[in-house]
């Protein structure tokens, strides 16, 4: 077990299709974005190994933000020959009427156990446009669904989460989150800002702390850290990158 985080190489080689094809197509959506620009990151988050079970563990952290959005993050993972994670997250500028976009792959071995895409709501219920537009969407057959986790509260009636039981649906999947990429382009494009003390400000703010609250109950994320790296290192990742609350603007 290795004791703390070290600079790592790219993950690349190796990567279940399904996860290289969706983090090429979120870099070319976040491409479209208005004012897009790298966020800061510290050089021992943005590429790191380690070790988990006698095998070797690459994390790399890709980080942006543009107008509206104040961090899209996009993380990849791989551990040994197996496991390939891929962890995005998209979280509003509180001054702005959006939602948190999430997506998330876990695959071992040529086998997709899940997949999950949401737009979820910092407040009582998505924006009008965004609620309209995900309900008319084509689903699409997936045979699979999959169980919520208890702190699942946070995400919206429209999330999507499933195990692609083939190559069709993993790219199902792909023209999913697509679909969900594509709305928020839209909401992002159209949104305008509020003033840092309008109550709704306010409201949205305490929302995205509740969603980072909620996120950070996942057990399951935090026990694979503090295994791979140690406790402390993980509660830093976790966090400072990966929930990090935000700040009133």
């Amino acid at each position: 077990m290795s004791s703390s985080a070290s600079p790592a190489p790219p993950v690349s080689g190796g990567i279940h299709p399904l996860v290289d094809a969706l983090a090429q197509r979120i870099r070319q959506r976040w491409s479209e974005l208005p004012e897009l620009e790298p966020l800061a990151i510290d050089p021992e988050l943005e590429a790191i190994c380690g070790s988990l079970d006698g095998e070797d563990l690459f994390i790399r952290n890709e980080v942006h933000r543009c107008r509206g959005l104040r961090k899209l993050h996009l993380e990849t993972a791989r551990l040994g020959a197996g496991l390939q994670i891929l962890h995005c997250v998209f979280f509003p500028d509180p001054r702005y009427d959006l939602p948190v976009f999430g997506a998330d792959i876990v695959a071992g071995r040529g086998v997709v156990s899940a997949a999950i895409v949401d737009l979820s709501p910092v407040t009582e219920q998505l924006p009008a446009p965004i609620e309209a537009a995900l309900a008319a969407r084509d689903v699409g057959p997936f045979a699979q669904r999959r169980e919520l986790p208890a702190w699942g509260s946070i995400f919206s009636r429209h999330v999507l989460f499933v195990r692609p039981a083939d190559a069709e649906e993993e790219q199902a999947f792909i023209e999913q989150v697509d679909t969900f990429l594509a709305v928020l382009a839209a909401a992002v494009a159209a949104a305008q800002p509020q003033a840092p003390d309008d109550p709704a400000t306010v409201m949205r703010l305490e929302g995205q702390l509740r969603y980072c609250k909620q996120q950070k109950q996942n057990d399951k994320t935090r026990r694979v850290l503090e295994k791979a790296f140690n406790p402390i290192w993980a509660d830093r990742y976790i966090e400072e990158l990966l929930f990090d609350d935000p700040v009133a603007p």
